[in-house]
């Protein structure tokens, strides 16, 4: 909630800020014209209006008409605005002469800066208002404005009248109340830019935290947190990781058989609960091809524990799968998993992934698309690895695209712990 969204909280105030308002107004018009509502209703009409009084109770007569001129001007702008809500620049620039000028004349009138200097403070301020409404050219532009209003006080100086109908005492009062009130207005600006700082702030907080969140969806932590210092190519090399490729049985029939949004609807809450599957076992996504979902342990961290935490992850995968019906259908998936060395990293400028390369990937891949529905094959790479831990039946020599024959086994679940002795 910005600044005047809080003060429009009040109903009386709400409707003071959206004198002019249009319906299809975007929200820095809509501000802007809250700013000159509230000057002219809480500034220069009670300004003038307190002015006024002072003025006719000392018979100052051209202060009184410069008074009533000001009050009339503003008031029939604001009628006008309010009744026709067009012509919001006119408005503005009335306003906005209003403030440069009425200070300038009101000195000139009670006799230049030696009878009350102070009055000249209003057209100071007008500059910082300038910056509400303007750009920051037209902002400086008004600022030499109010200085060249000044400089011209001084140079008719000994033209003016030497004496006023105000005593000294009632000047000291007027230039206390004055001060008051220029300091309030100056307040009130700096409030607002304070104001719109911290809401930029946090917008930008809330934006950076949304890409972060956007960048650890695509990269693994320690990856992007290296990227957003120096965007380089990176590419490490890991002795030992862990491989898994999981992929649905029969894609191509049952894709053939549902609309595409039910495909993807499909897919999307089967890869669902895999992500939670890999945020559990603490591995990296690395991303899904199609009907493919690839995951490996091992990088971009090292961990001893690379083949027990995939195979884990592979026994749970199935497990679900078996216990559920998607979008009214039951799935099978292949899994394959391998053990060995891979390079790890991320190529490219655009749209790019944190990827792996090397033998052990590919022969991870094979595990998959040569294994048995339902089934969990991994290489005697990855049962030495987990031998110990899990029970693995061997699948005995089968033929490997690229690799000639090797050795497979098929994970079947954790290991039973051997019973305790007897005391």
């Amino acid at each position: 909630m910005n600044f005047f969204q809080r003060l429009g909280a009040q109903p009386w105030m709400a409707r003071i800020l959206s004198i002019g308002v249009c319906p299809q107004d975007d929200e820095a018009l809509r501000v802007r014209k809250a700013i000159v509502n509230m000057g002219v209703v809480f500034g220069i009409i009670p300004i003038h209006l307190l002015f006024l009084c002072s003025n006719i109770w000392f018979a100052e007569t051209w202060l009184v008409a410069i008074d009533l001129m000001v009050i009339f001007v503003s008031l029939a702008s604001i009628i006008y605005f309010a009744q026709t809500r067009r012509h919001f620049e006119a408005y503005k620039l009335v306003q906005m002469s209003i403030a440069f000028l009425s200070p300038f004349l009101v000195t000139l009138a009670m006799g230049g800066l030696n009878r009350n200097a102070n009055v000249l403070l209003y057209g100071l301020v007008g500059p910082i208002f300038a910056l509400l409404l303007y750009d920051a050219r037209r902002a400086f532009l008004a600022f030499l404005i109010s200085c060249g209003l000044t400089i011209i006080c001084f140079l008719l100086q000994p033209w003016l009248r030497s004496e006023n109908n105000f005593p000294a005492d009632s000047l000291l009062l007027g230039g206390v109340i004055n001060l008051i009130i220029v300091s309030g207005l100056v307040f009130a600006a700096l409030l607002y830019f304070m104001d719109q700082r911290n809401i930029a702030y946090a917008l930008l907080n809330l934006e950076k935290e949304k890409s972060e969140a956007l960048l650890l969806n695509i990269l693994p932590k320690d990856i992007a947190e290296f990227l957003k210092i120096e965007q380089r190519v990176i590419a490490d090399h890991f002795d030992e990781a862990s491989i898994l490729f999981a992929d649905v049985v029969g894609f191509t029939r049952i894709s053939a058989s549902m609309s595409p949004m039910q495909l993807v609807e499909m897919l999307n809450e089967v890869f669902t609960h895999f992500d939670a599957l890999v945020e559990k076992y603490g591995v990296e996504k690395i991303k899904t091809i199609g009907d493919c979902y690839m995951a490996a342990a091992g990088i971009p961290r090292k961990r001893p524990d690379h083949a027990h935490a995939l195979a884990s992850l592979a026994l749970d995968i199935q497990a679900y799968v078996s216990q559920n019906a998607f979008v009214g259908l039951p799935l099978r998936f292949r899994v394959g998993i391998n053990s060995g060395p891979v390079i790890a990293g991320v190529i490219g400028r655009k749209k790019f992934i944190y990827d792996l390369w090397g033998d052990a990937v590919n022969v991870a891949s094979r595990m998959e698309s040569h294994g048995n529905a339902g089934e969990i094959q991994i290489t005697r790479d990855t049962y030495e690895l987990i031998k110990a831990d899990f029970d693995c039946e061997p699948r005995g020599t089968i033929q490997v695209k690229g690799k000639g024959d090797m050795e497979v086994w098929q994970l079947k679940g954790v290991r039973a712990a051997p019973p305790a002795a007897p005391a």
